[in-house]
């Protein structure tokens, strides 16, 4: 058996809190606790208070002050700070307490209540340019945001396209990442917007803009960024203006914010069901190296494979850093300048070394343990997906890598796993 607490308030329509309906209150209170509690309100349809007053539904006799009764169902452990704080509350009415036997606790294991609209989550007035914005514009804007895609919108406010990172690179010849660019120093980052500057928005904007309406539900919006492999989607109104985006990382704010401790609840033996773990979306063919790999190589591999990081490991498998394309500029570009070069899209990585053969042999004379980073943050790959999307938002992260319970290295995740997986079963 389970040791349960059942909390009783007998209270009415009128009772206040904070200028808040009682039931009202207390049901968003109890709910805001994320503890493995339920709570029921009910309505008379007939009653009597000590002041002697008689109310009931009869039409002949109407009355406005119905009896409520406000069950809290909760574990015992959580007994003592629910019920003070209901005491608090309830400045008008009975509150009673009893013992209960539970057979079962049986949950499902959602990261965000079904029913949660756009509207509720989405970033309201975000920025936003023209369709004849030009590009240096729009390249500043996201170099000084930390999003990566922008809502671009006609006279009426309503969206046509959106113009992202990969618009900029691929259609328009940025030389590399925004990331990178801000990295890169005055002189480049002028250069490149420089280049930009003579072309308008509308000329690279991805489109037509794929679009949510406010009113669906997040769930709709989920499966949309989904189909259409998009990242954020511009929110419009009854009459198709832009009124907010909505974004992955929006999305994750609300299941941090709403989803309850389900490792918590599983201690208290409660049955978490539909509960995904990160062993279940984690990808395995990831590319590794090891310690003693030359930075040629790890370059070679960054560049070759249209990634931005490699996993260092050791020969049994064990996890001991990461190494980013952000990281080799840091470490070398200060006495490499040609460095560069290599994160350039315009330039094919069979002639890249050949430009710059004394930096092609100092490279190879480095190895993957002296400029990877160690002070990384890992996830367990029998973690739930919820702390893996907290993990990623508190430390702005897209990717993690997985490790098992020993240290070794399994695999990484990321957002976009997180998302396709961890909302499948709303």
């Amino acid at each position: 058996m389970l040791q349960y607490k059942i909390i009783e308030i007998f209270a009415s329509e009128e009772a206040r809190w904070q200028g808040r309906a009682l039931y009202s209150a207390i049901v968003q209170n109890v709910n805001d606790l994320k503890i493995a509690a339920r709570t029921i309100v009910t309505r008379g349809i007939e009653g009597s208070y000590e002041s002697g007053e008689m109310v009931t539904g009869r039409i002949e006799v109407l009355s406005y002050n119905m009896p409520v009764h406000i069950t809290i169902i909760l574990p015992a452990m959580e007994f003592d700070h629910v019920l003070s704080k209901v005491e608090e509350m309830v400045a008008d009415g009975i509150v009673a307490v009893r013992n209960i036997d539970v057979i079962s606790h049986k949950a499902r294991g959602l990261l965000m209540p079904r029913y949660t609209r756009v509207r509720e989550i989405m970033t309201p007035a975000p920025k936003k340019v023209g369709t004849t914005t030009p590009l240096d514009e729009v390249a500043r804007l996201l170099l000084s945001s930390a999003f990566t895609g922008l809502p671009v919108v006609d006279e009426e406010n309503r969206p046509v396209g959106v113009i992202a990172q990969g618009d900029l690179i691929y259609k328009a010849g940025m030389p590399m990442r925004l990331g990178l660019l801000a990295e890169s120093g005055r002189e480049k980052v002028g250069a490149a917007l420089e280049a930009l500057a003579p072309r308008q928005a509308s000329e690279v904007m991805t489109r037509p803009a794929v679009t949510i309406g406010q009113d669906k539900m997040v769930t709709e919006a989920v499966d949309l960024m989904l189909k259409k492999q998009v990242k954020r989607l511009p929110v419009v109104d009854t009459a198709g203006k832009l009124v907010g985006m909505l974004s992955r990382a929006d999305v994750f704010q609300t299941v941090i914010r709403e989803c309850p401790d389900w490792a918590a609840f599983q201690q208290q033996k409660i049955l978490v069901a539909g509960l995904h773990l990160v062993s279940e979306i984690m990808r395995r063919d990831v590319h590794t190296v090891f310690p003693d790999t030359p930075v040629a190589e790890v370059i070679r591999v960054i560049a070759c494979n249209d990634i931005q990081r490699v996993c260092v490991v050791d020969k049994e498998g064990y996890f001991l850093g990461l190494i980013s394309d952000r990281d080799l500029l840091i470490a070398f570009s200060n006495r490499h300048p040609g460095i560069w070069d290599y994160f350039t899209g315009k330039i094919p990585f069979s002639e890249k070394g050949q430009r710059n053969r004394e930096l092609r042999e100092y490279l190879n004379a480095r190895t993957a343990a002296d400029v990877m980073n160690t002070d990384i943050v890992t996830v367990s790959e029998d973690a739930p997906l919820e702390e893996a999307i907290r993990l990623m938002l508190e430390g702005a992260i897209k990717r993690l890598p997985v490790l098992d319970a020993e240290g070794k290295f399994k695999g990484m995740i990321s957002r976009d796993s997180l998302l396709r997986t961890g909302f499948a079963s709303l």
